[in-house]
């Protein structure tokens, strides 16, 4: 329940008594990451501060891949929660990133939740391409696609969209499901692997031996 209200408190504690009322995002999303992205996007609403926020989380996501230490500390089960929070909001401070980003960032210190911080910058990312009216797209191949069969998956994906939606394609290899494609767009996901073909049917041998 503390956990709950001091999301809450994401999403009012920057804002004026004024305007409490909570700002829906274009898009829901679900799990911890959801909620926590969601309350962010209602306090970066309020205090327009929307772009700012996605411009300093996406440079803190990068960094945080690039930087090893960084990324152990920031995912560290040892290392104390306020002592983290404390660092992080002076080292927000110092990088002048926007208040509803800092606040993201002791919040999630001091929940013991900084573990969760990538997959949470992911999903304001994925509000705010809903935001631009854009629908992310990921793309899971074994290998990469050739030109010609990007146009054609393309030209298929567009048929999800609405007039006023425009696609964004992020394309990702990985050689583990064998063949085919894995392909998230929007709230669905479809499953088109050779892996799981495999895996699908191995189970069904198994359970008839």
């Amino acid at each position: 329940m503390a956990s709950i209200n001091k999301l809450a408190l994401l999403s009012r504690t920057l804002s004026s008594a004024a305007a409490q009322q909570v700002v829906k995002p274009p898009i829901q999303l679900f799990g911890l990451e959801g909620r926590y992205a969601t309350a962010l996007y209602s306090a970066a609403t309020k205090l327009s501060q929307l772009d700012q926020v996605e411009k300093d989380l996406t440079a803190l996501q990068a960094t945080i891949k690039a930087d090893k230490k960084l990324r152990e500390q920031v995912t560290s089960p040892i290392i104390n929660k306020k002592v983290m929070a404390t660092a992080l909001k002076e080292a927000a401070a110092k990088l002048k990133f926007a208040p509803a980003t800092a606040n993201l960032l002791g919040l999630l210190a001091d929940n013991g939740r900084l573990k969760k911080l990538d997959t949470v910058i992911s999903a304001f990312k994925t509000i705010m391409a809903a935001h631009r009216g854009e629908v992310v797209c990921e793309v899971i191949s074994a290998k990469p696609l050739d030109a010609g069969q990007n146009k054609q998956l393309e030209g298929a994906l567009k048929s999800f969209l609405k007039p006023n939606q425009s696609l964004k394609i992020t394309s990702r290899v990985d050689p583990s499901i064998i063949g085919g494609l894995i392909v998230s767009i929007g709230d669905k996901y479809v499953d088109m692997s050779i892996a799981t073909k495999v895996k699908l049917y191995t189970d069904v041998i198994q359970s008839a031996a």
